[in-house]
């Protein structure tokens, strides 16, 4: 009978920890566990309830982790990702060290900072590089004359 709360034990805390993590983790091994309980529950040796649980949860865990990772959430681009790449108008000079700068993208005003630290003047163009929160990471454009 001890093998019975074992078994149990195993199955709850199994649950506890995939109720803790945002992935399916250890979902198999509860239910291989399970299975070990019921060959417990059908009086089978402990040897064989090991080798159900093994089985049971090797079994689930390549059958069913292939699909898991395709239904796992893929980050999704939002509207603000197709700022990168974009040239937008400094509005207010770019300066990291005073903690300073602004530029104006699509009609929008955006806290900006320097991608390399360098100053970037009022009026000149700043292509956007990365954005960091709300703040757009961008460099000076390049100057065509």
């Amino acid at each position: 009978m001890d093998m019975v709360y074992f078994w149990v034990a195993l199955i709850v805390a199994f649950l506890i920890i995939e109720a803790l993590t945002t992935q399916l983790v250890t979902i198999w091994f509860a239910i291989g566990a399970g299975g070990a309980l019921i060959a417990q529950l059908l009086h089978a040796p402990e040897w064989a309830q090991w080798v159900v649980f093994i089985v049971l949860s090797a079994v689930l865990l390549i059958a069913t982790r292939p699909l898991a990772r395709r239904m796992k959430k893929k980050v999704q681009p939002t509207n603000v990702d197709a700022a990168i790449g974009r040239t937008a108008v400094v509005t207010q000079a770019i300066d990291n060290t005073a903690g300073k700068g602004q530029v104006k993208l699509d009609g929008t005003i955006w806290t900006a900072r320097s991608a390399d630290g360098s100053a970037i003047e009022e009026g000149k163009l700043a292509v956007v590089k990365s954005i960091e929160g709300v703040k757009l990471i961008v460099e000076a454009a390049a100057e065509t004359e």
